[in-house]
């Protein structure tokens, strides 16, 4: 493969993992490439970094992805390894005992582990290293003529983390445990060992792009990037992130339902000022003067559907929750499944997200029979919160608008859409799936403007286009 044709299929991978990357900036990256050394990896792969990506969220599928398509080494399908990856790159220095320089296609399992101990504390070829520990452990033999690829045999056979405790007590050697040497220590062991990890996984990866093709193993390879992660498929690991895109969403959604507060209707008339005015013209009131509205910011009140169908949306609504509690004068937030409660109380200042949901569904009232009914639901807060919703209120329903082919109370919730300043439906399912099954999108969406809105991309749009 020519280098063009690798630059042309990067390029693409890049596009296809859901990294922006426009024509002219794959052309600034094909002309970065005159002016750096091709034989120097790391500047090859700066000169792609610095042309190609915009976020430092990008950087990981970044990285994964240029380590496919430009391989720090390549092996031939059934070859023998390659003898400078089996060698121990210490092999034959001054001093060097037999485990140093001992071959690692052959070496036993103790000495192997005793130069990767060497290695967590000095990080110089690691990547050779796993090289060869991937040769020798982690094939798997799947039919005559192919083989299969896998970490876990490696990382099982050479168990890095049993180490910690050894390397801990060579570089203390006597000090004092608990202080900040041992703290120091430990970090530098733990950024080592998930050094070797990754590199064993990526030459994992380049073993099967090699069997099965660059392209096949790219497109499962590297997830999307943290704004086009599905809501409904989110982690935990995942929402702790999302914690950084959330906040500058809720201001922006808080300025912007201030500006159609403030532009959506002018101020009262002020008598005063428009009569003093006609004096001019006779008494006859040519300019009317209104009084100035006071600014004040909105208030919001939060249903979410928080049932099984689609817990992971309702994990990342109620974090949106939390922050929209600094941006408004008053936020108060309903959960329901087939009834309805009131949990703005589990959110407080400080509290953990994930906390949060399970106090929330040991103590809320949110079911009855346990099967999603959003007419009652609807009915239940109309009943006990009606009040919750004024003129400066903007009410957010976030939710999939399945309700179990229950009646779907729209009259109730048309009474609660007029006493409400603004009202919006955010649903995490695409609008393909809209109206199938017990799906009741449209009827909704006509009393109340739906959004699909199943990433952050989605949200910050919907944000874009209050107007």
């Amino acid at each position: 493969m020519s280098l063009l044709d690798r630059h042309v299929g990067f390029v693409r991978a890049l596009r296809e993992a859901g990294l922006p990357v426009s024509p002219a900036e794959g052309l600034d990256a094909a002309r970065a490439l005159l002016v750096v050394d091709l034989a120097e990896r790391e500047s090859l792969r700066a000169a792609y970094a610095a042309t190609l990506v915009k976020r430092p969220s990008y950087r990981p599928g970044f990285d994964a992805l240029f380590d496919l398509w430009f391989p720090a080494a390549t092996t031939a399908p059934h070859a023998l390894p390659d003898p400078e990856d089996l060698r121990d790159p210490r092999a034959g220095a001054p001093g060097a005992d037999l485990s140093e320089g001992a071959d690692l296609g052959t070496a036993a399992l103790p000495e192997l582990r005793d130069r990767l101990a060497e290695l967590l504390l000095d990080a110089e070829g690691m990547d050779a290293f796993a090289r060869a520990m991937v040769e020798r452990f982690g094939r798997q033999d799947a039919s005559p003529g192919r083989q299969n690829w896998f970490s876990y045999p490696v990382l099982r056979a050479l168990s890095p983390e049993t180490l910690i405790a050894r390397l801990l007590a060579e570089v203390l050697a006597g000090r004092e445990r608990g202080g900040l040497a041992e703290k120091v220590a430990r970090r530098r062991i733990g950024d080592n060992i998930r050094r070797f990890e990754e590199a064993v996984a990526t030459d994992v990866r380049r073993r099967i792009a090699e069997e099965s093709g660059i392209e096949r193993i790219a497109r499962s390879a590297v997830r999307p990037p943290l704004e086009q992660v599905d809501f409904l498929r989110i982690t935990r690991a995942d929402l702790a992130r999302l914690r950084r895109e959330v906040h500058p969403l809720a201001r922006r959604l808080a300025a912007r339902l201030t500006v159609r507060n403030r532009t959506g209707h002018r101020g009262r008339l002020d008598f005063r000022r428009t009569v003093r005015a006609s004096l001019s013209s006779g008494g006859v009131p040519l300019a009317v003067f209104n009084r100035p509205r006071r600014p004040h910011r909105p208030e919001l009140v939060v249903l979410c559907d928080v049932s099984d169908s689609v817990a992971s949306f309702a994990h990342f609504t109620l974090l949106l929750t939390y922050a929209l509690r600094e941006q408004f004068a008053k936020v108060r937030a309903f959960g329901f499944v087939d009834t309805v409660d009131e949990i703005t109380r589990f959110f407080t200042p400080g509290a953990d997200v994930a906390e949060a949901m399970t106090r929330m569904a040991a103590e809320a009232d949110m079911v009855r029979f346990g099967r999603t009914n959003y007419g009652h639901a609807f009915e239940r807060f109309a009943e006990r919160y009606g009040d919750a919703v004024g003129p400066k209120t903007s009410l957010l329903i976030l939710g999939d608008a399945r309700s179990n082919y229950q009646p779907p109370a729209l009259e109730t919730l048309r009474g609660l859409v007029r006493e409400a300043r603004h009202a919006h439906w955010l649903n995490p399912e695409p609008v393909s799936q809209w109206d199938t099954g017990d799906s009741l999108a449209s009827a909704y969406g006509a009393v109340v403007p739906m959004r699909e809105c199943r990433n952050v991309v989605q949200l910050a749009a919907f944000i874009e286009d209050l107007t």
